[in-house]
This record gives structure tokens, C-alpha cells and sequence, in this order.
């Protein structure tokens, strides 16, 4: 445990067009493996992007050291401008503006959905109880758990838990949402439910960043999609160029297996 940091550099300051997020050579390896191999990708205000690649290309990593979950060997990653990969940042105040949703619904079994959806309002933003509570509310109606508050989650369905989960990562107001194959750990016919929720969300205009198996979903949603091949961006583009008339035989030898469903 350290108990002397250096001052931080700022974190909230927003340059005057400056990408939501910008990552710039980005190398992260697991001992000998290596998972990231030089990432550069930039993510506007409001824009969708959709990562795409074979199990191990690197796209759940990616998402995780966005969010300062694994910590990067090289490159930068700013957020708004600022170098947020810098070790003397605050990575919890990092956090706290960017939402994320994982395989897992990670929600907390000993505390109500409604609890699970406010709590890092109330921690983390210090945002009163009863104010917390009206927005997580207002939320769980949205994403259609008004009726289930204060129901403790394993008395959710699959689709429903993961509704719940995307409910609490939006209730800070993040600047940043990153999914990370929301839908992979759901039977097939929650599926439908989860993805109608990201479209929502995407139609709000929320910045958005996810990882995803469903290829038809990133076609209909994405503004551009991002394939990953070996821990690189082999290929980028608009969903319809890039789904219709890939440039790399590598990226049309990997979505040859989807074509009935594109």
C-alpha cells in the first residue's frame, strides 16, 4: 500500500473538441501473451462503436483498461484530453464518468436493485439518498423494473438482472459506456430484450463503446465497427462498408460465419 502518491494531474478538465476517449498505441500483454499490440482508436461524442473479433482478439481487455481495470504497458489512453493511463491518476474519479457493463451482471446479491442501482451515486457522487432514489426509480421504470425495486436480485430473470446491471452503470450520468458482450451470458430469448435496451440508449445519444458476438446488433447500431484480429484493428469502418464489402480477407474469412444472420 502506498501512502504517499504524487498530486495527480487533473482529471475533469474538457478540451474544446477533444474525442470522449483517445487511445494511442496502447500494448498490454499477460506475462509472454501478448493481448493489445499497438491500439490506436478514437471514440466522438455520442458515437457507437461496436469491437468485433474472435474469442482472444483482445476486445474485453480493451474495454478494461478504458475503464483502468488492467493497467497498461504502453501507450496513452485520454479521456476528454486528459492522460488518464498517467499511474499518479485517480483512477476511482476516472471511474466514476465512465459506466460499464460486463458478461457477468456482477450485481450485489445482498442488496435490492434499486440499492444496486444508487449505490455509487450515493458512494461515490455523494449524492443524497432520497434524490439518489428518485433518479434509480425513474431508471428501473425505464428499462422495465419499475416492479421489482426492492426485489433482491436472484429473484430477476437472466435478461433482467442485465437490464438492472446497464441501469446502475447509467446512473451517474457517465460520460463513457462500455458493454462488454452484455448478451453472452443470457439464453437466447432474453437476448432481444437487452440489445432493445443498448438501441434505446443509443438513440439518446449516449457514448458508447461494446464488445459484441451479435454481429446483426452491431450492424443496426453501431455508427462504426471495429474488427480485432491478434490483439490488433485489422479493419474499421462504417457498419454497412465494412459488414458489406470488407477490405481484409481476414476480416471476410471472419464474418463468412455470420452471413445467415447479417
Amino acid at each position: 500500500m502506498r501512502l504517499f502518491r504524487k498530486p495527480a494531474p487533473p482529471v475533469f478538465d474538457h478540451p474544446a473538441g477533444a474525442p470522449v476517449v483517445r487511445l494511442e498505441g496502447v500494448r498490454k500483454s499477460f506475462g509472454e501473451r501478448k493481448v493489445l499490440r499497438g491500439i490506436d482508436l478514437e471514440v466522438g461524442e455520442h458515437e457507437v462503436v461496436a469491437l468485433i473479433g474472435a474469442s482472444g482478439s483482445g476486445k474485453s481487455t480493451l474495454l478494461r483498461t478504458i475503464n483502468l481495470l488492467e493497467r497498461i504497458d504502453d501507450g496513452r489512453i485520454l479521456l476528454r484530453g486528459t492522460d488518464i493511463s498517467d499511474p499518479r491518476i485517480d483512477a476511482d474519479a476516472v471511474r466514476a464518468r465512465i459506466g460499464v457493463v460486463f458478461q457477468a451482471f456482477n450485481l450485489f446479491p445482498h442488496l435490492s436493485v434499486l440499492d444496486n442501482v444508487t449505490l455509487a451515486s450515493r458512494s461515490v457522487l455523494g449524492v443524497d439518498r432520497a434524490a439518489a432514489e428518485q433518479r434509480g426509480l425513474a431508471l428501473l421504470e425505464r428499462v422495465g423494473l419499475g416492479g421489482h425495486a426492492r426485489a433482491f436480485p436472484d429473484r430477476l430473470s437472466g435478461g433482467q438482472q442485465q437490464r438492472a446491471a446497464i441501469a446502475r452503470a447509467i446512473a451517474t450520468n457517465p460520460e463513457l459506456l462500455l458493454l462488454d458482450e452484455v448478451t453472452s451470458a443470457l439464453d437466447p430469448e432474453l437476448v432481444g430484450e437487452v440489445l432493445e435496451l443498448v438501441k434505446e440508449l443509443s438513440a439518446d445519444g449516449v457514448t458508447i463503446v461494446m464488445a459484441t458476438h451479435e454481429m446483426a446488433f452491431a450492424r443496426d447500431v453501431a455508427d462504426r465497427v471495429v474488427f480485432l484480429d491478434q490483439g490488433r484493428i485489422l479493419e474499421q469502418g462504417p457498419p454497412e462498408r465494412l459488414f458489406g464489402d470488407p477490405e481484409q480477407e481476414r476480416t471476410r474469412e471472419f464474418l463468412s460465419r455470420f452471413r445467415g444472420g447479417l
